[in-house]
């Protein structure tokens, strides 16, 4: 990959036009995806991604936000990956692996050790992406409990 194609994922304002840009292009998707009511879960805070509770990370290709992805404490020890998306144009080009791997980063910064995610069981791609970069299946948690559209999957972290 040469300079003009190089990927920068950043620390942004969850609140940001290119944040909130790639926010409501990950809604419309989820929600042509899954029509039925409450299968969505979009809910994030800003305050559960400010420093030191968590991060909101979005990829850039030049000055062209591409990806997004969150990061929110859940305790002390465990973190949820949230808003995790890469418009449909740059999919297969490793941009979701980069966002993970800064929101691992991200996690070991704030002293996280094990990280759980969400995803549906319509987001075969989304499903592969976090088999390959080491998450595992586990049984729903938190507000996924009785949603059974949700795959949820986790992560320890090496200290």
């Amino acid at each position: 990959m040469n300079d003009e194609n190089a990927v920068d994922v950043r620390r942004q304002d969850i609140k940001s036009p290119a944040a909130m840009s790639l926010i409501l292009a990950l809604n419309a998707e989820l929600s042509a995806i899954y029509p039925e009511a409450g299968a969505t879960h979009f809910r994030l805070d800003a305050e559960e991604v400010a420093e030191g509770c968590g991060a909101f990370l979005v990829a850039y290709l030049g000055d062209q936000p591409i990806g997004c992805g969150a990061i929110r404490k859940l305790d002390a020890e465990t973190a949820e990956f949230k808003r995790m998306f890469v418009s449909p144009a740059h999919r297969g080009k490793g941009i979701g692996a980069a966002i993970v791997n800064s929101l691992e980063s991200e996690a070991q910064r704030l002293g996280i050790r094990r990280i759980l995610l969400e995803t549906g069981v319509r987001n075969p791609a989304a499903l592969a992406l976090y088999a390959k970069v080491g998450f595992v299946r586990i049984p729903p948690f938190g507000e996924y409990l009785s949603s059974p559209l949700s795959v949820c999957m986790a992560k320890t972290l090496n200290s």
